[in-house]
């Protein structure tokens, strides 16, 4: 890939030369050693037959928690700036948990690679529920237990990962941990994540930590018709997908009918979900198109959408579709972060990409290629028309334990073969070594 000829022909235009490239990860996908930490909600889920696609678990994974130094070698020689990883909080609660997190971290500083840990990744510790007002607060003294240790070396901080899916299919749906099918009585999980997100904020910077984030997974709505009841379904969606989780957070209010339907002092909580952020996280995937209901149990994107729900999502024609089935979009990134800009103005602060990537099979995986080449010149797009962009972490770094859908998809630069654990860089990691190479001697000038 040293000489790709799209990049020959029409170079990615360059970035800011302070922007931060990355890579993304999760514990409980990657690191294995179930043995050695306590339960989560994921593993009494992927314990029950039927919930995995492939019947598989992550108790091995990729075996991270043994082979983090090759995955530090990995990194170290793709040439990225930073690596988001989660810190698994069912390890942390174990004897000699942190005692990983704390190698890990002083391995990626020694490869010159900053650590920027998610303090949670849908792994909940199994004596929890996020229906309980009080995990909020257990997940603050996590936090500060967290911080307490990393806290002199780690200067980047998330503290959750996509409450958004984490609410809608683990708890409205059923599909993920822990596998509730609430549907809307599920909103109270929506709130007490964002609670844990401003506890956590408040613990984070009483330690002295700054430099802090969330990760959001946003998208575009897009309507299927022009007629009122597709507009009224689209509007509603968006509501719920992206509005839910953003406004509370930089607005310190919820969409409107909303709030009454949470548990609790809703306006004292307020103002603390909405602790003043050091930048905003967007993970983006793919526009959703959204119209009326149909009447019938749909099956998108390997979720089956219950009949009962006031939209119904429809397929996007016309455009390529990954390995996962999902559209590829790349111009609905910059449609999103403009859309953002205006919507939320100087409440907005700068915005980090914390997440993009795709499923594909093979080592030479050209589309993989081609689907970053699309998704930086989208990002590139918005920084032009003045969106503040200030980072780019691709999903994923290793081949993973996909969740629901087990090993069966397949989102690393790396591929990793689970029998035997081996790595092997696929096409998309050398290019992207060499286009972050690029990028960097443009900044040079």
């Amino acid at each position: 890939m040293a000489n790709d000829p799209r990049a020959a022909a029409h170079p990615i235009p360059p970035f800011p030369a302070d922007f931060l490239w990355g890579v993304s990860t999760s514990a409980h996908q990657i690191e294995g050693a179930a043995d050695e930490r306590e339960p989560s909600v994921w593993d009494a889920f992927t314990a029950e037959p039927g919930r995995v696609k492939d019947g598989s678990t992550a108790a091995v994974a990729c075996d991270h928690y043994h082979r983090h130094a090759e995955d530090v070698a990995l990194l170290s020689g793709l040439g990225v700036d930073a690596y988001r990883f989660s810190v698994s909080w069912p390890r942390v609660n174990s004897p000699g948990g942190l005692d990983f997190y704390d190698r890990l971290v002083d391995e990626l500083l020694s490869a010159g690679v900053r650590p920027v840990p998610t303090l949670f990744h849908w792994d909940l510790p199994a004596d929890l529920d996020w229906l309980k007002r009080d995990t909020a607060s257990r997940f603050a003294e996590y936090a500060s237990a967290v911080v307490g240790r990393l806290g002199d070396r780690v200067k980047k901080w998330i503290t959750l990962n996509e409450p958004a899916e984490h609410t809608l299919l683990g708890h409205a749906l059923g599909t993920h941990a822990p596998g509730k099918q609430l549907l809307f009585d599920a909103l109270p999980v929506a709130h007490h994540q964002l609670l844990a997100h401003g506890l956590a904020v408040q613990a984070l910077r009483a330690a002295g930590a700054g430099d802090i984030g969330i990760a959001n997974s946003h998208g575009p709505t897009w309507p299927a018709s022009q007629e009122p009841a597709d507009l009224e379904a689209a509007a509603f969606y968006d509501v719920l997908l992206n509005r839910l989780f953003a406004e509370p957070l930089l607005l310190g209010e919820y969409p409107q009918g909303l709030g009454e339907l949470m548990p609790g002092d809703v306006s004292a909580d307020l103002k603390v979900i909405s602790e003043p952020l050091d930048w905003y996280g967007i993970n983006y995937y793919a526009p959703t198109r959204v119209g009326a209901p149909q009447g019938t149990e749909i099956e998108f994107g390997g979720i089956t959408m219950p009949a009962e729900l006031p939209f119904s999502v429809r397929e996007i024609e016309g455009v390529p579709v990954t390995d996962f089935g999902w559209p590829v979009v790349p111009e609905g990134l910059t449609e999103l972060l403009t859309t953002f800009r205006d919507r939320y103005g100087d409440r907005l602060p700068p915005v980090v990409i914390t997440e993009n990537g795709c499923s594909y099979e093979g080592l030479d995986d050209q589309a993989r290629i081609a689907y970053l080449d699309g998704h930086l010149r989208a990002l590139h797009r918005a920084l032009e028309a003045g969106v503040d962009v200030r980072g780019y972490f691709v999903w994923s770094l290793l081949d993973n334990f996909e969740w629901a859908e087990g090993y069966a998809r397949r989102f690393g630069l790396v591929h990793v073969d689970f029998a035997t654990q081996t790595r092997t860089p696929k096409a998309s990691y050398a290019w992207l070594r060499n286009e972050l190479r690029a990028q960097r001697a443009r900044a040079r000038g």
